[in-house]
């Protein structure tokens, strides 16, 4: 029954989430932005993962070009080439040469010298299909993210969402494998 009805709530929120204007879009990962900035600053992180954004999800562009300007280390998820259902993080610099996955999402050349291990990372920025006021995620379905985040509160990062406002709901259907996020900036 829980599947069911998280499959439903994907739907609906992927759906409104793609009715939003591209004016809404943009204003939104602006907003986001700024949040996500002042949080870098206030917890003083040099090492943060981000996404590039497919199916409608907050753009990181911007915020991406912040962070280089500002001389931070950017890291993009990569699957894992051998532990199934697992991510890596990579160096994400302006020259960094970017391939499709197996879900078309865009990433890093797996290349071993640009892998950043999770104990080094200060902050991941995920992406996600919805979200609840008690911090819940849902993700697409895969379960990336909360292999890659099952134990963050005994590790050096703080994993936060991103999201459009109309993103949230009231409350998530929970499985024992989700993971919480330390916060989930929306806008």
């Amino acid at each position: 029954m829980n599947n069911i009805l998280r499959q439903q709530i994907r739907q609906q929120v992927r759906q409104a989430r793609q009715q939003l204007s591209p004016q809404q879009q943009q204003q939104a990962a602006q907003n986001i932005q700024q949040q996500a900035l002042a949080l870098i600053q206030q917890h003083k992180c040099e090492n943060i993962a981000l996404y590039l954004p497919f199916d409608g999800e907050i753009s990181t562009q911007s915020l991406i070009e912040s962070l280089w300007q500002q001389q931070k280390n950017v890291f993009l998820p990569v699957l894992h080439p051998f532990t199934s259902g697992h991510l890596l993080f990579l160096a994400y610099k302006p020259e960094t040469k970017l391939i499709k996955n197996k879900f078309g999402i865009l990433e890093p050349q797996l290349n071993v010298q640009n892998v950043l291990p999770l104990a080094r990372l200060h902050m991941i920025f995920t992406p996600l299909v919805a979200f609840d006021k008690q911090g819940n995620r849902l993700g697409m379905g895969g379960g990336f993210y909360d292999r890659t985040l099952q134990n963050w509160q005994n590790s050096s990062f703080l994993p936060i969402g991103l999201a459009h406002q109309c993103q949230q709901v009231e409350s998530l259907p929970v499985e024992a494998w989700d993971i919480p996020l330390a916060k989930i900036l929306s806008a």
